[in-house]
């Protein structure tokens, strides 16, 4: 029923003569259409090929979501017990649990294989548990592969399947999470039990599921890692979209990104427009209420997928299946798409493992840090495949808003890129003290390599300084930190037991990431070190001023710079404690951690 027509009942309703009783009616419950698809745009028409994959109602391996004409997705129940009876069917599926949730429950990969040490795909679906596409059309998938003939994509590879990786969030369904998604009626909830977002933890590992499928990645090492989603955004005619790091142009490894873009784009593509489908490289958009202003292809950190795999030289895929399209359209879009990976994965397979040996063999010398939009377009999609919309002023926000009219249009979609602000030169190695154990988890996590020092050592070092340090409104279970930094060499002796990384190692661009201070995934970034905010034990004015007084006195140095900032720095200038703190940071031999990264660079 209408929105409008509901409220015109709600409100009759509401001013209708008292009851029998003779006293007034309880006012009435507020009327909303029982499902938030009601109020979605309409439908685009749509039939394809793909729609031979769905089995008969009466096929005794029908797929749950198959049996319920895709208005439904099973739950986590319901999708370990057909994967053991299908696994109980067939010697080529084998179920092996690699981790557990927050609150416990099994993570489940399935390996579809005919035997022998062959390159691995792996494919992961429900990261963002109500974005599940993947799960439905990797089920359908592997019982043709098990049961249906197509066992030839397993001659040369094989396939390894994570139905739901966030299995805590999947399980909390509502018909409210994913509004914006046009089926299924129930869907899971974007983050874990703790409220992370995993699709943003692959840097930080939190998460135990991260955890989970960091140690998966490193177990199975694959050719080819696929991560399927479900896009937001703006409406438009392109179903089945797919993407890389960095949108392939800004990935640090070229080798694996050449292939993606050469090989993997063009030949996906073609399979989905055989199976009849509007495939396109995923457009990000710069303002959802402006379509035309553009798409942003952007560098990618590490906390991402694809922006992991780009950083540990496997090739990735982000798949990005369009919200308002029937979720039946899009679980078989994600089918022809699954296939035709594997099917490529496998005909390319000693190219991909050359391209990443090619890839780990490099070593950076440096690294882009920040990034902003350029002035002007790096390209132009001159046909733009959109849908048109109209605006009204919605009486609830009170603003101007947008409905999509389901009509569709083409127009000139400009392409934003980034140009480069900051970019560091990396150091020789990273030098990380003993006690920094959090710190020293996550490189073992990633599989950096590190090695402590038996005996002291004496180095010439690079210290980095925090300035207008400023904790961030909390995201992912962290109170990420935003500060600029002075970089200042000296000699500093290390103790025992110091953990040296060195940047000169295959994962040396990962350590980087997590590890320079200016990188935006980085571990400091995230605000792994709180107590470096903690201010220094002081003493009292009578003292501090005189300690201050000598420094001036005996340091040229320190005096010079005194003055310079008085000059240049009003406000620091007119504050006594200011100008105290500051002097007395200087004093030799002085021991804080106040705003001091606990971390050394090695130049």
């Amino acid at each position: 029923m209408h929105l409008k027509l509901l409220a015109i009942i709600a409100l009759f309703s509401a001013s209708a003569s008292p009851g029998q009783s003779g006293r007034p009616d309880p006012p009435p419950q507020p009327q909303l259409p029982g499902l938030p698809g009601a109020v979605l745009p309409p439908v685009q028409p749509w039939s394809g090929a793909s729609e031979r994959l769905i089995v008969a109602a009466n096929d005794p391996w029908i797929t749950p979501a198959e049996r319920a004409d895709f208005a439904t997705t099973p739950r986590y129940a319901e999708t370990r017990a057909w994967l053991e009876r299908l696994a109980a069917a067939s010697p080529l599926i084998r179920i092996e649990t690699f981790g557990r949730t927050a609150q416990g429950r099994d993570m489940l990969m399935v390996r579809a294989s005919k035997g022998g040490n062959k390159p691995v795909v792996l494919i992961q679906a429900g990261i963002h548990a109500g974005e599940i596409d993947g799960k439905d059309a990797g089920l359908m998938l592997l019982r043709d592969i098990a049961l249906r003939g197509k066992d030839r994509l397993l001659d040369s590879v094989d396939l390894v399947f994570v139905p739901i990786y966030n299995i805590d969030g999947h399980e909390a369904m509502s018909r409210w999470n994913f509004p914006a998604l046009r089926g299924p009626s129930e869907k899971g909830y974007v983050a874990n039990a703790r409220g992370i977002n995993l699709n943003r933890d692959y840097a930080k590992a939190d998460a135990p599921e991260t955890r989970a499928m960091i140690g998966l990645l490193r177990r199975l090492d694959p050719i080819l890692y696929v991560d399927c989603h479900v896009s937001d955004g703006f409406d438009m005619q392109y179903d089945i979209t797919f993407t890389y790091a960095g949108w392939g142009r800004y990935a640090y490894h070229r080798a694996t990104a050449d292939w993606l873009t050469a090989r993997f784009g063009p030949t996906v593509t073609a399979a989905l427009k055989r199976a009849g489908h509007v495939p396109t490289l995923y457009p990000s958009p710069i303002d959802t209420r402006e379509p035309a202003k553009g798409i942003r292809q952007a560098p990618e950190g590490p906390r991402y997928s694809t922006g992991y795999g780009d950083f540990i030289g496997v090739p990735t895929v982000l798949v990005e299946n369009h919200m308002l399209k029937p979720y039946r359209q899009r679980v078989l879009g994600t089918y022809v798409l699954l296939e035709a990976a594997l099917t490529l994965a496998a005909a390319d397979r000693d190219r991909i493992v050359a391209a990443k040996a090619a890839d780990r063999a490099i070593r950076p010398a440096t690294m882009l840090t920040r990034w902003r939009p350029a002035a002007t377009p790096i390209g132009w999609i001159e046909r733009f495949k959109g849908i048109g919309f109209e605006t009204y002023r919605s009486p609830a926000s009170g603003r101007i808003e947008q409905r999509w009219t389901g009509k569709p249009i083409t127009f000139r979609m400009p392409i934003i890129g980034q140009d480069p602000v900051e970019t560091v030169t990396l150091p020789t190695a990273w030098w990380v003290p003993s006690e920094q154990t959090e710190v020293l988890d996550r490189l073992r996590l990633h599989g950096i390599r590190f090695d402590a020092i038996t005996t002291p050592r004496t180095l010439t070092l690079d210290r980095v300084r925090l300035r207008d340090a400023v904790v961030q409104r909390a995201q992912d279970g962290r109170l990420p930190l935003k500060a600029s930094f002075e970089h200042v060499p000296l000699t500093e002796t290390l103790p025992a037991g110091t953990i040296r990384v060195p940047s000169d190692q295959p994962l040396g661009l990962l350590a980087a990431a997590l590890l320079e201070p200016e990188a935006p995934d980085s571990l400091l970034a995230w605000g792994f070190f709180p107590e470096m905010l903690s201010s220094p034990p002081s003493a009292e004015d009578f003292v501090r001023a005189p300690l201050a007084e000598a420094l001036l006195a005996e340091d040229r140095t320190v005096r010079d710079a005194f003055t310079a900032k008085l000059a240049s720095d009003t406000a620091f200038a007119k504050d006594p404690d200011a100008r105290l703190d500051w002097l007395l940071e200087r004093l030799p031999d002085r021991k804080s951690a106040y705003l001091i990264y606990p971390i050394r660079r090695e130049r």
